[in-house]
């Protein structure tokens, strides 16, 4: 642990303080747009401190691009403030707004700091419990369900990302070291852009971030990064300066659409129409690269024929609402500029034709020779950087495990290893279905839910038939670090760990950046990280059972941390061992920042495939053909992004971010208002089939008069909550690679009316 110089001796703002929190916001520009009342509510106060500080190394967990490298600062055992690690030239010393709320999200008053238990679920009847306490009757439960089931199916896993973490895969594991369970598998986040990606190219892989600034034309495509990856934004805000035109296609104005050259308001789920539109005009004005496509590609011509006979750019103006003559400004910007990059966000692909516009925006990178450029290429994501030993996730079962013998096993690199003699393996069952299953899945039912890094009742969906799901399980079992919606429904809580207080390691599914996780302070009061409640439950179970938990007792973070390391990623980053990364985060050495440089793609054909008989095989078309959006079932679409001020029901509870977000609001075009005579600040009802939300309106032109606009949250004092809304219907795409399909977040409709 390195001491900070003396001559770095200056004044600190008190992290402890609303003042201090508020200072710092106000020292990066974060509060730019902040109301001047609440800043002159506080006055500022500054605590000198005399002597060093100890520094540790941390990087941000939360599923968000931008996976920030953190320096933290320690005196007495106490995290007194954090900055962005300079040495990664992605975080660049900087946090966001969330980021810079950690101090108080670790010592907040609101914190779960004991296991507790609930008499009569969802009463709200809290009883302090031991650790031992809780853990014998959780143990008690697993063997009960073992003994009656004659398995442990009826145990079930629902578990995500709110924590990324690679250690955090050590819940998998443990489930694994009790016998073959039930898991909920897939991700609710971005599964059909990765099957669209695979079909097309073999694998998902998107060019450096940090090249963006090699480009000299830039579709920014249903995402929002201004709020959603602002360390990113540096690099196109120096492309623009470089003379790069940014362009934002969004349904909605956003803060990025803003920044930009050309906005162009799409219709909703409408984007592969627009695509392929600018598709059209590229092939008649023939400026597609030939190069590529007759060296690199398989099924080009048969694109070509499908454009020719099926799409029209007079057709895809009026199917996604772009003119004509921006749609072909656009084509023949984009196709002669040299690079031009598309990145394509992950709200454009949560809808039922989600994977097909995908595949439409994909086709228009390879047809202009884009793909496999410097500054170009079409962005989505990656797990390139991602070759861990997942030594915590890979635990065998205890001899004798009796597990499911179904043919609709999940695909996995770790399911030949966890496979028995014969050939049982886990349940698996939709993520996004996950009320669906609990009501009507059989033999056995599902009786304990494990829930670990996610809160289902704010980010599920069909929240109304959740709450039914959740009074028919026997036990829930939730471990988090704040009495969230999805606690109030459980029977035992068991306080987790803040990011500060483990070890583990961390890497992004965006940048290149490999940073490792040191414990900078103790464990807060009795939390426990995830890795630390497996070896406990796992001595627990052997003293009830012997030998029914095969989980290492292992109670050292940084053991489990260690583990993770192998040669491969010591070469990809340059390191020796992972102690090399306590100097400082370090970048993947690859050969280029352009994703699929040498094109050479991982698609059957080695080629970038325009027609793709791997999509045919899982019931799609071939070509990235044009398909219909979802039949609105009620007057208004409503859409749910993400809020700037946390990450679904993270952060914005923390007291210090209710300042800047106090409370929420549904958005709605001022002539959709008047049609329903409502006014600026009127309380209104939300409802669909699904459910109801009431909720304060604000009104702005900066969403269509089809579309309300409520952002995806979880307000601690407030009765509201987006999933209310939304129901579970699937997406195209997500079954090849995640093992279900997406869901079709974006693709809801509801109606408004006062309160």
């Amino acid at each position: 642990m390195k001491k900070k110089p003396d001559e770095t001796k200056k004044s600190a703002i008190c992290p402890f303080s609303r003042r201090g929190f508020l200072k710092g916001m106000l020292a990066t520009g974060v509060l730019a747009s902040v109301p001047a009342g609440i800043l002159r509510a506080h006055a500022w106060e500054r605590i000198h401190y005399e002597g060093g500080y100890e520094t540790f190394r941390n990087a941000c967990p939360r599923n968000c691009y931008d996976t920030c490298s953190i320096k933290s600062y320690v005196r007495n055992g106490v995290l007194e403030f954090i900055e962005g690690a300079q040495e990664s030239t992605f975080t660049d010393g900087a946090l966001c707004v969330k980021g810079y709320a950690y101090p108080r999200r670790v010592y907040s008053p609101d914190r779960i700091k004991y296991p507790m238990k609930q008499i009569g679920r969802g009463t709200g009847n809290w009883k302090r419990i031991s650790w031992d306490e809780a853990l014998t009757e959780i143990g008690k439960k697993i063997l009960e369900i073992k003994k009656k089931d004659g398995s442990l199916l009826g145990m079930a896993l629902d578990k995500y990302s709110g924590n990324f973490g690679i250690t955090h895969y050590g819940v998998e594991g443990m489930m694994s070291s009790l016998g073959y369970t039930s898991r909920f598998v897939g991700t609710p986040c971005w599964p059909a852009g990765i099957d669209a990606q695979n079909f097309d190219m073999g694998n998902m892989w998107c060019n450096d971030p940090e090249d963006f600034v090699k480009a000299k034309y830039i579709i920014l495509w249903g995402g929002n990064p201004a709020w959603n990856s602002m360390h990113t934004m540096k690099f196109i805000y120096e492309a623009q300066e470089r003379g790069a035109k940014l362009v934002v296609i969004d349904p909605l104005l956003t803060q990025t659409a803003a920044k930009a050259d050309l906005y162009v308001r799409v219709k909703t789920s409408q984007d592969g129409a627009l695509a392929l539109g600018l598709a059209r005009h590229i092939v008649d004005k023939d400026l597609y690269n030939r190069e590529f496509v007759e060296k690199y590609s398989k099924g080009f011509d048969d694109f070509v024929s499908y454009l020719k006979t099926n799409v029209t750019v007079e057709w895809a103006a009026e199917q996604s609402g772009v003119p004509v003559e921006v749609i072909k400004q656009i084509a023949e910007e984009y196709a002669k500029a040299e690079p031009g990059t598309i990145w394509a966000g992950y709200g454009l692909q949560r809808h039922i034709n989600g994977g097909a516009n995908v595949r439409a925006i994909d086709a228009l990178a390879a047809m202009t020779g884009n793909i496999g450029r410097e500054g170009g290429g079409v962005r989505y994501g990656h797990l390139q950087t991602w070759g861990f030993n997942y030594n915590a996730m890979v635990q065998k079962q205890p001899e004798g495990s009796v597990g499911y013998t179904g043919k609709d096993k999940i695909k996995s690199e770790f399911t030949a290893e966890q496979e028995g003699a014969a050939n049982y393996s886990d349940r698996t069952i939709n993520i996004n279905k996950l009320a669906e299953s609990i009501l009507t899945v059989d033999e056995p039912p599902i009786r304990l839910l494990w829930v670990a890094c996610k809160n289902p009742f704010a980010q599920d969906f069909d929240r109304p038939k959740l709450q039914k799901a959740f009074d028919k399980l026997e036990m829930v079992v939730v471990v988090d670090q704040f009495f969230n919606e999805t606690v109030q429904n459980a029977d035992i809580v068991l306080p987790s760990t803040t990011l500060f207080e483990e070890y583990t390691v961390n890497v992004s599914y965006w940048h290149y950046w490999l940073s490792i996780n040191e414990k900078a302070i103790p464990e807060q009061y009795e939390a426990r990280s995830d890795l630390q409640i497996g070896a406990m439950l796992s001595k627990k179970m052997n003293e009830l059972d012997a030998g029914s938990c095969t989980f290492p007792e292992i109670m050292d973070t940084r053991e489990w941390m260690e583990k993770e390391f192998n040669d491969g990623i010591h070469k990809l980053f340059g390191i020796k061992s992972w102690e090399d990364l306590r100097s400082g985060p370090r970048k993947a050495k690859l050969p280029s920042s352009a994703s699929w440089h040498d094109r050479k793609f991982a698609t059957p054909s080695g080629m970038y495939e325009f027609s793709s008989d791997l999509a045919a095989e899982y019931g799609h078309t071939k070509l990235p053909e044009y398909r219909v959006r979802r039949k609105a079932y009620d007057k208004f679409r409503v859409l749910t992004p993400h809020t700037q001020f946390g990450l679904h029901s993270q952060f914005v509870n923390i007291d210090y971010m209710e300042d800047f977000n106090r409370e929420p609001f549904v958005y709605i075009n001022p002539n959709a208002a008047k049609a329903k005579n409502i006014t600026d600040g009127d309380m209104v009802k939300v409802f669909n089939k699904v459910g109801t939300v009431t909720v304060k309106a604000k009104l702005t032109d900066n969403v269509a008069e089809d579309v309300i606009l409520m952002y995806e949250a979880w307000f601690r004092k407030a009765n509201y909550n987006v999933q209310n809304l939304v129901d579970d219907e699937s997406s195209d795409m997500g079954s090849f690679k995640t093992g279900a399909p997406g869901v079709a977040i974006h693709d809801q409709f509801a109606d408004i009316a006062k309160a």
